[in-house]
């Protein structure tokens, strides 16, 4: 058996991989294991994504809380940057979110934070892991009074949309933004926002019926954005994901701008305003190649990291960098919260545009994008790491690495939360490239299979 957490929290189809009991085990081990040094009685907020077993799941997990005697407090539909916000406003001992965050519905997951509000080590996941898989050996439970209570706030949200407009109080008074809330948790913070700074706002996929998360819509899904965008004659379309912590923009011509393109806008404005600290932006190894060009030529360094926005949070926390993320928009801006966060990522974009009084394709030119292409290999969840034992695979990735060598590159991972391996080639010829990663990734299926 693997490990329960991947680079996200623990996920999996709800119901059958990530059941009932195994959300109520989370809730005792995760309660236990990060209040166990508190003297008081410890509280632990909750919030979920608009997923139809966010509920079944949530009140699970508050039952493994409270059966620890610790408390929980249930603050219902909430992305997940706001949850991590509100856990260190409000001085709780941890924070949990259920969400699958970009995944189909039928997937649900369960994440922590600590009580400063960011994502937890490796080290404290491990111990969470160690005492569920021992059924909380010599852990005794409390009975009468001893148990813990369950509160509801379902106002908590009015918190954080607070927050954001004081945190970004840019003027949008100017600007027609169309906004993809992906039928997930932002339908009503991101919309309150951006209409309460003054935003001609065109919002859709802001009815979750529980089913429709991040079904044809939001940041993995951005054709129906490009086209309304273009339909609407908006200067801008924001794309969220199902929890919202991560952000995808479409300019005014209906062109998708990446992560990666949004971190070189921004950090750009940052450095010409003194507020990029050490001139440094924080990426990872899937980045392009396009963006170490652009810090070269900008004089920003940029900083490599493992794929996983919580290895980009570590080194920003290492070295004391602000800005840093993923080429699929999970950005970090870690002077105003302690993980990704698409709306604010979204409000410092527009702030840009405001402020430079450029349209965003005029802003997106700062980095040429490089053809990339990325497929996915299906394989058996618990052979996805072990790819290099296969020596028809090991043999045709070293091949490749020799033919694209010096003209571009290739980056072969395991998916940290699904049963993927993820090949992903960099190079010149879009068509070429593709096809050599197509091919990659139906040998490495078809010899893992």
């Amino acid at each position: 058996m693997g490990r329960m957490f991947g680079t996200d929290g623990v996920r999996g189809v709800a119901g059958t991989e990530l059941t009932i009991d195994l959300a109520m085990k989370l809730g005792q081990a995760g309660a236990y294991v990060l209040t166990k040094e508190t003297s008081h009685q410890p509280t632990l907020i909750v919030g979920c994504d608009t997923r139809i077993s966010g509920g079944m799941l949530a009140n699970a997990l508050m039952a493994g809380i409270c059966s620890v005697g610790a408390n929980a407090v249930y603050m219902g539909v909430m992305p997940t940057p706001a949850i991590a916000y509100l856990t260190k406003k409000h001085k709780v001992d941890a924070g949990v979110v259920i969400s699958a965050s970009h995944n189909p519905m039928e997937f649900n997951g369960i994440k922590f934070f600590n009580s400063e509000g960011y994502k937890l080590s490796d080290q404290l996941e491990d111990e969470i892991e160690a005492l569920i898989k021992s059924d909380m050996k010599d852990i005794k439970m409390p009975i009468g009074s001893g148990v813990g209570r369950i509160n509801y706030r379902m106002d908590a949200r009015e918190e954080y949309v607070f927050f954001m407009k004081k945190t970004i109080p840019v003027d949008l008074s100017g600007l027609k933004i169309v906004v993809d809330c992906a039928e997930g948790a932002s339908y009503y913070t991101a919309v309150e926002t951006l209409r309460g700074l003054g935003a001609n706002l065109v919002p859709i996929h802001v009815n979750p019926d529980g089913t429709n998360i991040n079904s044809n819509c939001g940041s993995t899904h951005m054709d129906e954005l490009r086209a309304r965008v273009v339909y609407e004659k908006a200067d801008a379309g924001l794309a969220f994901d199902g929890d919202a912590d991560r952000m995808l923009a479409v300019d005014e011509l209906g062109n998708v701008v990446d992560g990666d393109q949004i971190m070189a806008i921004i950090g750009s404005h940052m450095k010409e305003k003194g507020t990029l600290k050490k001139d440094t932006i924080v990426a990872t190894v899937m980045s392009n190649l396009g963006f170490t060009l652009m810090g070269q030529r900008e004089g920003i360094h940029i900083e490599r990291t493992k794929v996983g926005d919580r290895y980009v949070l570590e080194n920003m926390r290492e070295h004391g960098y602000n800005i840093g993320g993923e080429q699929s928009g999970h950005i970090i801006f870690l002077d105003e919260n302690t993980t990704g966060d698409g709306l604010l990522s979204g409000l410092h974009l527009l702030e840009v545009m405001v402020e430079k009084k450029q349209k965003l394709s005029e802003l997106a030119k700062i980095m040429e994008v490089l053809p990339q292409a990325l497929v996915n290999a299906k394989v058996p969840t618990h052979k996805k790491d072990k790819y290099m034992d296969y020596p028809e695979i090991a043999q045709a990735i070293t091949k490749l690495e020799e033919k694209f060598a010096g003209e571009g590159r290739v980056l072969i991972r395991p998916s940290g939360t699904e049963p993927l391996v993820r090949v992903m080639i960099e190079g010149k010829n879009q068509e070429q490239i593709e096809k050599e990663a197509k091919a990659l990734a139906e040998l490495i299926t078809r010899n893992m299979l």
